[in-house]
């Protein structure tokens, strides 16, 4: 994943490309991932060239790409070849002996290779075929989490959420919950993969409370994302969609989440900041962090939508305890225009986040006045037609259970409460069914 992450930031920014590459391409060397060498290799040839075209970006050292090592390219192919033939062949030898393990660590090692070798499609074909040999559900555990790991590479995100549920039903995890290190470090792995599912779909809050679940001191999944990922995606996460009293009782009075926020003092800073209202200050150093956050190959898509909730909730909650506000006052602590306030005020208003009008020739923001005592009615009369509803439901439920009636499927209901029900069985339930109606062609 580190490579990844480099040719990410290689890829958008070109600043850093060449030093990006440069580290990409040591990484890649550990693997057996020659076609990937060989095209970092060509992209960094291309950015050294692009960067002697422009003289005055060369430091005063030069800028040289290393030579395509041919004899590590020629070499590595063959251990990989090698290798994949080795395990190839013990494994149909595990499958002759017909021993349920040693398949399964058969099947878990051919898909470690492939992964290695960059080949993720049959890196989780060799994981998801080690299922059926599993004897354990620690074996289940280690299966879910292999091919958790290849769908997020592949950012099959439904994949993902699919195999954490499936490694949280299992006894190991659901009976034993948190009670030892080993199952704290298998469900920080879950929530994490799961954490970063929601996160590319869009579910913000979800994501959050993921992310909030993982614990700092089993935190160890490098393959994916380390714990500083943590503190950013489940801070800004949680400063997008919690309300003020989410954020105190989950992240900012969080034991646990204090320790990754620790790693990440800027977005700790910028969550307290939020919480004491000091906006101007908390927008200030959001946008200081911004490019940084664009070059995390999770978060760049989400920035701009994540920012955009963050800030509208910062005015929804600067406004909530108003009945009038001062344009001029607000833009000052919102470090914009009036004119551009009055835009995003506009906005808000046309979206029902806000009930409020705005006087534009005075510059003042008025609360709509809602009439509390109509609402408490409307309130009122709804419990009680729920409270109706729910009570007819129980006295149904208490005649059929009294009177020993079994239904099988909607149209067998429906057949008995209209035929065959005794004389005293109906008078129960006469004055919840209605009247009786007799079916078509009798009389």
């Amino acid at each position: 994943m580190r490579i990844e992450r480099l040719q990410f930031i290689a890829d958008h920014c070109p600043s850093l490309r060449v030093e990006a590459l440069k580290m990409a391409l040591s990484f890649v060397q550990r693997t057996f991932n020659v076609d990937v060498y060989e095209e970092i290799h060509r992209k960094l040839s291309e950015a050294t060239r692009d960067l002697q075209s422009t003289p005055d970006a060369i430091p005063e050292s030069g800028v040289e790409p290393p030579p395509l090592d041919t004899a590590w390219v020629e070499a590595t192919r063959k251990k990989a070849l090698l290798k994949l033939e080795k395990l190839d062949t013990d494994l149909k030898n595990y499958k002759g002996n017909s021993i349920k393990e040693s398949i399964r660590r058969g099947h878990d090692d051919l898909g470690d290779h492939y992964l290695d070798c960059g080949d993720l499609s049959n890196a989780l074909k060799c994981y998801s075929r080690a299922r059926d040999y599993c004897t354990s559900a620690k074996h289940v555990i280690n299966m879910c989490l292999n091919v958790i790991k290849v769908s997020v590479y592949l950012q099959n995100w439904s994949h993902v959420l699919s195999y954490v549920s499936k490694a949280e039903s299992t006894p190991e995890i659901a009976e034993r919950g948190e009670r030892d290190s080993q199952t704290q470090a298998i469900l920080t792995k879950l929530k994490c993969a799961a954490g970063l599912a929601e996160l590319a779909a869009r579910k913000y809050k979800q994501a959050a409370k993921c992310f909030l679940l993982a614990s700092f001191d089993h935190c160890d999944f490098p393959e994916l994302l380390s714990p500083s990922n943590v503190a950013v995606y489940g801070g800004l996460c949680a400063l997008a969609t919690f309300d003020r009293q989410e954020l105190q009782r989950n992240v900012i009075s969080s034991s646990s989440f204090k320790l990754f926020l620790e790693l990440e003092p800027q977005v700790r800073d910028i969550i307290f900041k939020f919480y004491e209202s000091k906006y101007a200050s908390c927008l200030k150093m959001l946008d200081e962090m911004k490019d940084n956050l664009l070059l995390d190959m999770y978060l760049a898509p989400h920035v701009r939508t994540l920012y955009t909730q963050i800030r509208n909730r910062a005015l929804i909650q600067y406004f909530s305890p108003y009945v009038s506000a001062d344009m001029r006052r607000m833009a000052t602590a919102f470090n914009t225009t009036v004119a551009a306030l009055e835009d995003e005020l506009t906005q808000l208003i046309l979206e029902g986040l806000i009930n409020a009008r705005i006087d534009s020739h005075s510059k003042i923001l008025y609360a709509r006045d809602v009439d509390q005592r109509s609402t408490t009615f409307e309130k009122s009369l709804l419990m009680g037609k729920e409270f109706q509803r729910r009570a007819k439901a129980m006295i149904l439920r208490a005649a059929v259970l009294r009177n020993q009636i079994h239904v099988k499927g909607v149209c067998a209901a429906l057949l008995l409460l209209q035929g065959p029900l005794t004389a005293g069985s109906r008078a129960v339930l006469a004055p919840l069914l209605g009247p009786a109606r007799t079916p078509s062609g009798q009389s």
